[in-house]
């Protein structure tokens, strides 16, 4: 527990039988649980995941969100949630940094910024950098909420994790759960992590098809919400405020 709140962590991982026992091994000891959403791989991710200590969870439909799903579903009751990937490009004994602005100021949500902390030379790709630059603009223009990364190493409490009801299955994930919780007026902040070369190839940055597909989906739920809202505006049903 970190300050008598339960934590459980969940990792999504596809294919990551060279880095999920170290990432493990990385996770502070006050983590309650660990939650392996095992996105149908086939190496030996999952038995090296309970081999260090953690619960496996089967998630065979690909798709990040779909494995972000599993973990959730397979949580329980817990108070903060911390997502973190299973490739060891980031550094989870860091996770008291996420965490803390949630049980000691409120949060409701905590991103960390692989853009505020400093991404090591080659770790991030060009692409990459673009899109979470356009992306977070975006967020900006439409519900006036500052963001530097769509980084998928954040902490979340379970209850705000209820209440955004996330969906979406796939490269979508991150950028739905930012601008749910902009919609929702949500208490948010960004804290600055290092990020270094994952081990592995990325499965979709790594790729020209799967940055391509990535972008398009995350484009994809920031305008689809956007018109929603507008719809909903124009309807005079909703009214959505950034902060």
């Amino acid at each position: 527990m970190r300050a008598s709140h339960h934590c459980t962590v969940i990792i999504p991982a596809l294919d990551e039988e060279a880095s999920i026992a170290q990432v493990i091994a990385e996770i502070p000891s006050w983590v309650d649980r660990i939650v392996v959403a095992d996105n149908g791989s086939t190496d030996r991710t999952a038995a090296r995941a309970r081999e260090a200590g953690a619960d496996v969870v089967s998630a065979p439909k690909r798709g990040y969100g779909s494995a972000c799903l599993a973990g959730i579903a397979a949580a329980g009751e817990t108070d903060i949630v911390i997502f973190v990937d299973g490739d060891l490009a980031d550094y989870p004994e860091r996770m008291d940094t996420l965490v803390d602005p949630i049980v000691r100021d409120g949060m409701d949500m905590v991103i960390g910024s692989r853009v505020l902390g400093g991404a090591e030379a080659g770790a991030l790709t060009t692409t990459q950098r673009f899109g979470n630059w356009l992306a977070c603009r975006l967020i900006r223009l439409f519900w006036g909420v500052r963001h530097t990364d769509l980084g998928p190493f954040r902490a979340i409490s379970h209850d705000a994790l209820n209440r955004l009801a996330m969906r979406d299955e796939d490269f979508g994930w991150t950028v739905e759960m930012q601008v749910k919780a902009a919609q929702r007026g949500m208490a948010v902040t960004e804290v600055p992590v290092p990020y270094r070369k994952r081990i592995g190839t990325s499965k979709i940055s790594g790729t020209l098809r799967g940055s391509i597909a990535a972008g398009t989906k995350i484009l994809l739920v920031i305008f689809r919400s956007a018109l929603r809202r507008r719809e909903r505006s124009d309807g005079k049903a909703v009214r959505f405020q950034g902060h």
